[in-house]
This record gives structure tokens, C-alpha cells and sequence, in this order.
């Protein structure tokens, strides 16, 4: 039995019902969402929808949480909206149960309202890029002025990514260039780039079409479980690796670049409202284009069965691995 089995082992119906009435809701409320990393539920209190959300110690700390949540309020003092946390009956944005040899940490948000853009009504929608642009922008202007409440409450830096953490758990370790390929990666990054507060700081780090909701043209953002510290840029990239990467094969290549012509153009017009980097800056995307490969890839390993992988899955999990490989960025409109 691995670690996910053990956690999903151990989440049993008692500990669903006491995070339940933590915040005020009976068990038999909450609608089952989807676990990957926690177990998220859904329920309706005075008329206004709320998530309920379990977090194993094993995946994060009570602290890492707490740093989480406070980063989250101090977006939304800040005009940035976000999916609120809410307070327990008791008061506490964070409530601990206890387990075997584990524990939970259970937080509760607002549900963000508005609908959800997926594929392909994403793919052309200028509007929504520039208005990408600016609710990154401002996050990234925020961040520089961002200080944690305590040391041991500071979200993690980005080597800490847990799937750069588990690569050689989840990819088999035979595919030894893959690995190869992202460790040289990662030291080129961790050894060439400047950490100044301009250009680095604390990000949401998983900005993607499943990630914000939006409503009359304003996004609201959540999911803030990966937030770290990083390169501004990073962020960027990934929400271009998102817009892209479903262009698959020598006949996507074309659409990729004209995609990220059109995502940067309208994105940074927004972004430049609240937030400037030098140009060289966007050089480098296309490695952190290829970190995000590395992230995807790694994540389709630990959570896909690769035997009921549709077709386009497939093929993407071939391509991806040439790419890795081969040191190549999915797309590159920068050279």
C-alpha cells in the first residue's frame, strides 16, 4: 500500500463528520467533490455555498496552511478576488483532527461564484487573457509587500514543488534521460536566476482554466495549495502552458505559437497595469515552460492509469517525454 492509500485509508467517515461540524454543517450536507492532494466537499449554509477541505499532514503542514489562508486574506484586503477562507464555530480559520499516526487540517472557503472557461472556449478569448494579466499583475505588485507571520508559517520555495519532490517516486526510473534532462534543468535555474524582491516572491503557482471562475468578466481566484516562492515569471508561464499544450503533435505546432503570440499580447497589456520586469525576463519563459512540463508530466504519472489513457492523453504523454528530453520548451516565441 503507498502513501495515497494509506492517507485514503485512514479519511474515514468520523473525521468527515467532525471537520463537518467544526463549521457548522451536518455530514450528510456536504457533497463529495474530488480528492488529489486533499478532500474537498461542497455544502450550502444561509443560503450561500462553501467548500469544506481536508488536508493530510502528510501532504501539508498546519503551519504550511496557516500560510496559505494569510496570504489568501491578504490578497483580498488588497482588492484581489480570491475564495475567502471562513472562521470555524470556534473562531479558528484551521481546525486539526486527529488520526493514526496523522493528522488533518480542515479550512473552509466561500465558494468563488461564476462559471468555470474550459476547453476550447478558453483558447480565443482575448478578454479573459487580459484580464488575466491584470489580476496577476496586481497579485505580483502585492508581493513584494507580502511579509508571512512568522518564519515557520512561510509557504515553501519552489524546489519544494511536491511533484519535483517525488519525481523519481512517480516516473519510472528506467526513463533516466527524463530525469536527467529536469535535474540539469533545475540547477540552471536554481544557479543562473537572481531572487531579487522585483522579480521573485510569493506566487499562486497554478494558475489554470480549473483554478478561477469568472463572473460578468471579473475572474475570482482559488486553489492557492501550491502557492510558493518564485520567479514572477513562473506564474506567467504556466498559465501560457495551459493555453498551449492542448495543441498536440507537429500539426499543433503552428497553433501553439500562434496561441502564445495572442495569450502574451492581451495578457501583459493587463499585467503592465499593475507590474513591470525587464524585458529579458520574458526570455525565459521557455524555462519555466519546460519546469511546468516536468510538473505535468511527473502529475500524469502519480494520478493517471496509463493503461485507460484516451488518445489524446497518450499522445500527449509521448510528446512530453521527447520534449524533456530533447530540452525542448513546448513552445518558444522568444528566440
Amino acid at each position: 500500500m503507498n502513501m495515497e492509500q494509506e492517507i485514503k485509508a485512514l479519511f474515514n467517515e468520523q473525521i468527515i463528520k467532525t471537520g463537518a461540524v467544526q463549521f457548522g454543517v451536518e455530514m450528510e450536507n456536504l457533497t463529495f467533490i474530488g480528492a488529489w492532494q486533499n478532500f474537498i466537499y461542497e455544502y450550502e449554509k444561509d443560503e450561500a455555498c462553501y467548500i469544506l477541505r481536508f488536508t493530510p499532514s502528510s501532504h501539508r503542514s498546519k503551519d504550511q496552511i496557516t500560510g496559505e489562508l494569510d496570504w489568501i486574506l491578504y490578497l483580498a484586503k488588497n482588492g484581489i478576488s480570491v475564495s475567502k477562507p471562513i472562521r470555524s464555530t470556534q473562531g479558528k480559520y484551521t481546525e486539526l483532527i486527529y488520526g493514526e499516526d496523522t493528522y488533518f487540517t480542515v479550512a473552509s472557503f466561500v465558494k468563488a461564484e461564476g462559471n468555470k472557461l474550459g476547453y476550447p472556449e478558453c483558447l480565443h478569448d482575448n478578454q479573459l487573457y487580459q484580464e488575466l494579466g491584470r489580476m496577476t499583475g496586481k497579485m505580483h505588485a502585492l508581493s513584494k509587500s507580502y511579509k508571512p507571520q512568522s518564519e515557520s508559517t512561510r509557504r515553501h520555495d519552489w524546489t519544494h514543488n511536491y511533484y519535483l519532490q517525488n519525481m523519481r517516486r512517480f516516473v519510472p526510473l528506467e526513463q533516466s534521460l527524463v530525469h536527467e534532462s529536469s535535474d540539469k534543468l533545475i540547477k540552471r535555474i536554481k544557479d543562473t536566476l537572481s531572487k531579487s524582491d522585483h522579480c521573485y516572491g510569493l506566487i499562486h503557482g497554478d494558475i489554470g482554466v480549473g483554478n478561477f471562475v469568472v463572473n460578468n468578466g471579473d475572474i475570482t481566484l482559488f486553489d492557492f495549495d501550491e502557492a510558493q516562492y518564485s520567479w514572477f515569471i513562473e506564474d506567467i508561464a504556466i498559465q501560457l502552458y495551459y493555453l498551449v499544450y492542448v495543441y498536440g503533435g507537429e500539426e499543433g505546432k503552428d497553433k501553439r505559437v500562434e496561441q502564445a503570440h495572442r495569450f502574451m499580447s492581451y495578457f501583459l497589456r493587463g499585467y503592465t497595469q499593475y507590474n513591470t520586469f525587464e524585458e529579458e525576463w520574458l526570455k525565459l519563459i521557455p524555462l519555466f515552460l519546460q519546469l511546468r512540463e516536468i510538473i505535468v508530466y511527473t502529475g500524469m504519472y502519480r494520478s493517471s492509469d496509463l493503461t485507460k489513457l484516451n488518445p489524446w492523453a497518450r499522445d500527449y504523454l509521448s510528446q512530453s517525454k521527447e520534449r524533456i528530453e530533447k530540452w525542448l520548451p513546448i513552445v518558444n516565441i522568444w528566440t
